[in-house]
């Protein structure tokens, strides 16, 4: 690593990882199924010992639908980095359906507003899911 460019990281403590997840509205899921894996950028909302994430229902059989179906174990990573600092907060569980999201007015208070890709909204449902906190690993760069 004679010529490699680098910076030191360390643990974050408790208290910065849920700092980081309140403040951080935005992430990647990752899900998996077999050999193959699937990737979303959601954003998210902290709740202790869970994350619930707000996603469209408009089709049972897209490809995000399956693979929420198929994986055990999720893995979410929240993370930035800016002007030499970064950190970023791993955190691996099982994640499931919770409900049909009817209440918009506090889906508006949870999270910002949703990204439409291709759909009408009037197709649009919008369902919650959670991935309970099994792991959660933070780590951020040393001044």
């Amino acid at each position: 690593m004679e010529h490699a460019e680098y910076v030191y990281t360390e643990g974050m403590s408790d208290a910065e990882v849920e700092a980081r997840l309140r403040e951080q509205s935005h992430g990647v899921l990752g899900l998996a199924s077999g050999n193959k894996s699937y990737a979303v950028p959601l954003h998210h909302h902290y709740e202790g010992d869970r994350l619930l994430f707000r996603m469209s229902e408009h089709d049972a059989e897209s490809e995000k639908q399956q693979f929420l179906q198929a994986t055990e174990t999720a893995t979410f990573v929240c993370y930035a980095e800016s002007a030499g600092e970064s950190w970023s907060v791993h955190i691996r569980g099982p994640v499931q359906r919770l409900e049909k999201a009817t209440d918009e007015a506090k889906l508006n208070e949870l999270f910002p507003p949703f990204h439409l890709f291709d759909e009408a909204i009037e197709d649009v449902e919008f369902v919650l899911y959670e991935l309970r906190i099994e792991t959660v690993v933070g780590r951020k760069t040393v001044d």
